[in-house]
């Protein structure tokens, strides 16, 4: 299968199979913080892994870091601005969560829009780094879509209606990545490797301020711990292949 399908039908799949999962019935909170723990690791190491020892090979030190905080910078005001994953969401009121659940979604489309780009920047730097981006992204998306379509649907009581909204914010997660692919697949060696440490960037804030904490992970130190491992050992073993 073509490589840049193989991308969209990951970018498309996780948001899809989450919404569906949400809407339809809703997992146990066992499997949600499972998820989000391994999708945690993931893109964690995608991140050390392969972003960063990636744009190391091709800029220098110093522009590495730079991108580093400039993409936890960019994604930490983002969250300042607008909110991501709230696992307390469907415990408030009624009047508080639909305004909430309002913020949440624009809040996820404007939180696609640089995941995306991350796909987008290692798919120019090669198909396979672009792959293995959009699988740890897809495995994040899975957990939340859940996590934002369940309030959704107990406001409106609407499947369809609740489905399409969600869907429509993988729109951006789209835009990111032809922009991403576009802009940097051309662009000189500095620039990439910066572009790579950006996204390195982003999906450590998310990783550490969103799933992480989502996961409950000192709740749940073992099956944490199980899932962790693995998102480690997946995430090396195709850096093998």
């Amino acid at each position: 299968m073509d490589s840049f399908l193989i991308v969209l039908l990951l970018i498309f799949g996780g948001q899809t199979i989450g919404s569906l999962a949400g809407v339809l019935k809703k997992p146990p909170d066992s499997f949600l913080r499972f998820s989000l723990a391994f999708a945690a690791s993931m893109m964690l190491s995608i991140s050390f892994l392969q972003l960063i020892p990636e744009s190391l090979k091709v800029t220098t030190f110093l522009y590495v870091l730079v991108g580093l905080f400039v993409g936890i910078g960019i994604m930490g005001v983002i969250d300042k601005i607008l909110p991501h994953i709230n696992p307390e969401l469907c415990k408030k009121e009624k009047p508080v969560v639909k305004r909430t659940v309002t913020m949440l979604v624009i809040g996820m489309a404007l939180h696609n829009l640089p995941e995306g780009l991350a796909v987008g920047i290692g798919f120019a730097m090669t198909s396979k780094l672009g792959i293995i981006i959009a699988l740890g992204i897809a495995l994040q998306d899975l957990p939340e879509n859940i996590a934002t379509i369940v309030p959704l649907y107990g406001i409106n009581k609407n499947r369809l209606k609740s489905f399409l909204i969600v869907m429509t914010t993988v729109l951006f997660e789209l835009i990111g990545f032809i922009i991403g692919y576009y802009l940097f697949k051309d662009s000189n060696l500095i620039f990439l490797g910066i572009s790579l440490s950006f996204a390195a960037g982003c999906m450590i804030y998310i990783s550490v301020e969103e799933l992480i904490p989502s996961a409950e992970v000192k709740k749940h130190p073992f099956p944490s711990l199980i899932s962790f491992s693995a998102g480690i050992l997946i995430v090396y073993l195709t850096s093998l292949i």
